[in-house]
């Protein structure tokens, strides 16, 4: 009987997809990649047309060895690595180090591990896409260019294991931006102005909400406003000027990408990117269903194609007419994404097979599989239904020349809803909606109710928000998402707080070389146009070569700039007035993975170390004595009293030496300018430039 030899690349999927085949079948895992570029040098010969030097990697050799013998067996041999380009990149690896030159190999690829998915591709075999194979080295190579190149410049600038990255450097420098933005924000003052009325026949109010006049819309931004409004209310009726009655439609969601799988994840069952990729990976390999054995239970997860196959449309569209009627049924298949940066090589993420319900399996899953799988079933299973349809009223009230508004909707048909809903979802029905209103109704005033608000400041990046601006201006892939935040986590240059990320001290002062000494690396728009040029290499439109060779010059003209002038400002150990208590000597600022620190001179005689506290001049406003920069546990910087515990004064922006001449108080450097802390005060004037 002939011998057939299927590699792939998890150990996890032998068994399953060794089930699928039968006995002609031998079913062996790579573990990964086989081969790769040194970890001792660039690994890139760019004297002669920027050849890649690759060698197998460490502790592969015996898993290589065990290959080489399955092979030998085999009559013909299939690569079923995953079904995109780093897959197609390890498939064409595997050949290299295997030397298939002479034997019957096949490239077969397939979106889900389930038996009809995998002895489909058999029938669909072909040859290695070397298209695609370029696209992933052009990409490894460009990222070891950079990582290998800048990386030592930082070491000589910072003193430690940093490293620079083209992804995760543009990453960086989006989080730093957004700090900036927030440090400077100034928040201004406004008000809003609600009217309390009662409706003929109705306990509860009908709550109306400040529009403007006559004239148009009128934003309320002081106190002193707000008292001529109000002023001018005083004797004025309210009236109903206008009903307006309609419906809407909230459309059905489209099925999961990689991206919006991370992003939703995080928000609604506070995973981490690297925690949801996990488990979809758990999910996609294959689980063992009790009375099934095992299976893949999702399809490839990683992708950004919203499209999904003929088959699997026709099965959901089935299933929900089974399980909640012909009503619910979509009437039509969700339109695709635009873009043109969408890989449509395979589908959305979605079930393998809808009927396998997560209340089914739910046994056969761990706490965090199971929240995943329902999360991704109920998801898929919306973008199938029909669209909720909303009853919506919309009424204008007149008070003399002021106008008032107030809206409200209720859900006519849940459709999608009753199975995927999210926070913003109306679902609570408003009362109004269900009594008839008029322009003959009497209303009469309760009461005035007046607030006063402070314009909120951007917020900070979470791992969701991040995900989708990465997506947004089109830096990274779907695989690349997870790692590049893990990595700056790993590397603490931001840290994470509930769910917020913030920059740490390290990680500025590594954003402020890369945005010195490489503007092009740190650029978002060269890097949006690099993931591009990488698509045109794998559609076999442009040569990797040339997109290897036009970055490389540019890249090491700047090293070579960056090598001569951060030199001159390289940090020499500063030397502080703290005498070091264990040997009498002066300590010094070191730098390490969390920051700056004390340290003994003396080391390794003498390994004492303490917090380094920066004193920034000015006094506490609260007991007089130092304000020092300090660090949270995780590094994020704020300032607070050298006399803690004992004084609680904190800030998380930089006090100034002014006091604030309208009320006293202390103020706090945003920006450019100086502001007063109490936001009742509101104080602005500009920072002395030094």
């Amino acid at each position: 009987m002939a011998k057939y030899l299927v590699i792939v690349e998890s150990p996890a999927k032998v068994k399953t997809i060794k089930k699928f085949l039968g006995k002609n079948y031998d079913v062996e895992a790579s573990n990964g990649h086989v081969r790769d570029l040194p970890k001792s040098q660039l690994g890139i010969d760019v004297e002669h047309d920027y050849e890649p030097k690759y060698i197998t990697i460490r502790g592969k050799g015996d898993i290589l060895a065990n290959l080489r013998k399955a092979v030998k067996k085999a009559d013909k041999v299939y690569l079923a690595t995953d079904p995109d380009r780093e897959g197609e990149a390890i498939s064409w690896h595997l050949s290299k180090a295997l030397k298939l030159e002479d034997k019957k190999v096949y490239r077969i690829s397939f979106n889900e591990i389930t038996k009809n998915a995998v002895k489909t591709s058999l029938k669909q075999a072909r040859e290695i896409d070397m298209n695609l194979v370029d696209a992933q080295q052009a990409r490894r190579m460009l990222d070891r260019m950079v990582g290998y190149r800048i990386s030592p410049l930082l070491w000589a600038k910072v003193k430690r294991g940093l490293s620079a990255g083209r992804v995760q450097s543009v990453a960086l420098r989006i989080i730093c931006d957004r700090e900036d933005e927030i440090n400077a924000f100034i928040p201004q003052e406004y008000w809003t102005l609600d009217a309390q009325l009662a409706v003929p026949g109705e306990k509860k109010r009908l709550v109306a909400k400040f529009y403007g006049d006559e004239n148009g819309k009128v934003d309320i931004g002081s106190r002193e406003e707000l008292d001529t409004i109000l002023k001018n209310l005083e004797q004025e009726t309210y009236e109903v000027l206008d009903v307006k009655r309609g419906n809407r439609v909230k459309k059905a969601p489209f099925p999961f990408t990689t991206s919006t799988l991370q992003q939703e994840a995080a928000k609604r069952l506070n995973f981490s990117t690297q925690k949801t990729m996990r488990l979809a990976q758990q999910l996609y390999e294959g689980v063992d269903v009790k009375g099934q054995g095992t299976v893949g239970i999702i399809t490839y997860l990683r992708t950004d194609s919203v499209r999904v196959s003929e088959e699997a449309d026709a099965s959901a569209r089935e299933y929900i007419k089974s399980s909640y009627g012909e009503k619910y049924v979509a009437r039509e298949e969700q339109n695709k994404k635009s873009g043109g940066k969408i890989q449509d090589a395979h589908e959305a993420i979605r079930p393998s097979d809808i009927t396998r319900t997560p209340a089914a399996i739910k046994e056969s899953l761990s706490r965090d599989q199971f929240r995943l799988y329902q999360f991704i079933w109920n998801r898929f299973t919306a973008s199938r239904m029909s669209n909720a349809e909303y009853e919506t009223i919309s009424i204008n009230i007149k008070a003399g020349r002021y106008r008032f508004h107030v809206s409200a909707s209720k859900i006519a048909f849940e459709g999608f809803l009753s199975v995927y809903s999210s926070d913003d979802d109306e679902k609570g029905e408003n009362n109004l909606l269900l009594k008839a209103i008029d322009t003959d109704t009497k209303l009469n005033l309760k009461q005035l109710e007046e607030k006063q608000h402070f314009t909120q400041p951007p917020a900070h990046f979470t791992e969701a928000s991040l995900v989708k601006a990465l997506e947004e201006l089109g830096i990274g892939r779907p695989s690349t998402y997870a790692p590049t935040i893990t990595t700056l986590l790993g590397r603490r240059y931001i840290t994470k707080e509930n769910k917020n990320l913030y920059v740490t001290e390290l990680g500025e002062v590594v954003n402020d070389i890369m945005t010195e000494a490489f503007p092009a690396i740190v650029d978002q728009q060269f890097t949006a146009n690099m993931e591009s040029l990488l698509d045109k290499v794998a559609e076999g439109a442009v040569g990797w070569k040339a997109v290897v060779s036009n970055f490389y010059p540019d890249l090491e003209d700047a090293v070579q700039l960056a090598e001569t002038e951060l030199e001159k400002v390289k940090i020499e150990d500063e030397v502080t007035d703290v005498v070091c208590d264990q040997c009498g000597r002066n300590m010094v600022v070191k730098y390490g993975p969390h920051g700056r620190f004390l340290a003994c001179p003396g080391f390794p005689d003498c390994r004492n170390t303490k917090p380094y506290l920066e004193k920034i001049g000015v006094e506490c406003p609260k007991c007089g004595k130092e304000i020092v920069m300090k660090k949270t546990k995780k590094g994020r910087k704020y300032y607070g009293c050298e006399a803690n515990p004992d004084c609680e004064f904190m800030s998380w922006q930089k006090p100034s030496r002014e006091a604030c001449p309208s009320c006293g108080g202390y103020m706090v450097e945003k920006g450019n300018k100086l502001v007063c802390a109490d936001p009742q005060c509101g104080f602005v004037k500009e920072r002395q430039k030094l």
